[in-house]
This record gives C-alpha cells, structure tokens and sequence, in this order.
C-alpha cells in the first residue's frame, strides 16, 4: 500500500474519537511507545483497545502459551491458539486490528538482567503480570528510568488499578511490601512469594475491565488529557455491588 494511502487509512480507523481528541492528541498517542507486561487477560484486553485507539507502538512480553484454561478470560485465545506463544498470537491480532503499529514480541520471563532493556525507550509500561516478584522488579525498573507503571490485579470479580510514576510513593510502599528497601535476594523472593500462596479466581470480565481501564490511563499519560489515577490513590472494583467503582487513598 503507498505510505500516502497508508496514512489515510489511519486517520479512518480513528474517526469515531477524533470527537474526543484533538488532532494534536492523536498524534501523541501515534508517536507513543507502550510496554505490556504479559499477554494474558488483562494484557489483552490492553493491547487490544491500544492498538484500536491508534497507539504507534507496542512492545509484548510474555513467556507463556495459551491453554484451554485461558479462553474464560484471555481474548487473545481461543482453541485454534492452543499451545502457540501468547506474544506471537498477540502480535498477529494487532496486525489485523491495525497493521500501522510497530510491534516488538520478547517471548521470554522478565528479570532483573532483561527488565531495563525491554522496556527501555518506551513511554508507559503496563502492569498485565500475574507474579509479585515480577511487578517488584518491573516497577523498580520503571522508577530508575522514570517511566510511568500502569498497576493493575484481579481477583474474583474485583480489580483494581493504579499508575506509579516519578513523583508517587513506590509500588513496594504503597501495598507495604517486605521487599521494601532491600535487595531481592532468594530470602526476599521467598517472603513475596508467601503473600501469593494460592492461584486466584478470576471471572473473565474482570481482567478485561483492568486492561481497558489500564489502556485509558496510558491514553491520558500519552496525551495529557484528564487526570491521571496516580497512586497513592487507587481505583478498585467489585462487580458483584450495585456502586462496584471507587477511588480509595492508601
């Protein structure tokens, strides 16, 4: 396709917000650099609205496949996917969603050795991990390199979201984790891991409320549009009440 038509067919793509946004926001957004955290079922939800509002580029981590267990909650998955790389699936919905965004896949476990070079260069990093010792290292990596962290988690028919970023209390003293402080030695990774002692519940629209809510708080990062969910503040969820939203301060 010639870069002129290109161009076009992205301005189309967006029409419906341009209502919303401003010229000038829009190509914010174009030029943003989004890291997601995982490819499952907040991540998904994440970079499928990223994608349709236009973002310019989108880096996905993820070491897993999908399983038959993913299809409740995880859009990106279905039973053709079975078995198949979450990045890889991931980057190929992005490419029929919006085949004018830049995409890089890491298919591996992010680590304290990885964590700086993944996500160096982006602008927003999305929290979609479902490991405590992985957003430790993620947030700590974002805040050295003064890089907004998208916070989000799931249990049950609750969520919650909340951004760290240069001028925040840390995502370790916000929920007073025991890493707090400390190196992340194998005494310390053992104390996080005790407060994750059971694989959660989770009912599949609660994930994608996250990713959604995540991908709107990337938005208004990229843009300056609105006010920005930043912690201490934290918006939770419970869609099981008649008020299910709120903002608590921590």
């Amino acid at each position: 396709m010639p870069r002129r038509y290109e161009g076009l067919t992205y301005w189309e793509i967006i029409t419906r917000q341009m209502g919303f946004l401003k010229k000038d926001e829009q190509l914010k957004l174009k030029k943003g650099k989004v890291a997601v955290i995982g490819c499952g079922g907040i991540g998904g939800a994440a970079v499928e609205m990223l994608a349709r509002m236009g973002v310019g580029s989108l880096s996905l981590v993820d070491k897993d496949t999908f399983n038959i267990s993913n299809i409740n909650r995880q859009l990106m998955s279905d039973f053709h996917n079975i078995g198949k790389p979450k990045v890889a699936v991931t980057r190929e919905r992005i490419w029929k969603i919006n085949p004018f965004i830049e995409t890089k896949t890491f298919n591996c476990e992010i680590n304290e050795e990885n964590a700086g070079t993944i996500i160096e260069g982006n602008d927003v990093v999305i929290d979609a991990m479902d490991n405590i010792i992985f957003r430790v290292i993620v947030s700590r990596e974002c805040r050295r390199s003064k890089i907004p962290f998208i916070h989000g988690a799931v249990h049950a028919s609750m969520g919650q979201v909340t951004v760290f970023g240069d001028g925040t209390p840390s995502y370790e003293e916000v929920f007073k984790l025991p890493s707090k402080g400390l190196r992340l030695t194998s005494e310390v990774k053992e104390k996080l891991q005790r407060l994750e002692s059971e694989i959660p519940p989770v009912m599949g629209p609660a994930p994608n409320i996250v990713g959604c809510i995540e991908s709107f708080e990337a938005l208004k990062l990229l843009t300056g549009k609105g006010s920005v969910i930043w912690a201490p503040k934290l918006l939770t969820f419970d869609l099981l009440k008649d008020d299910p939203f709120k903002i608590v301060e921590l």
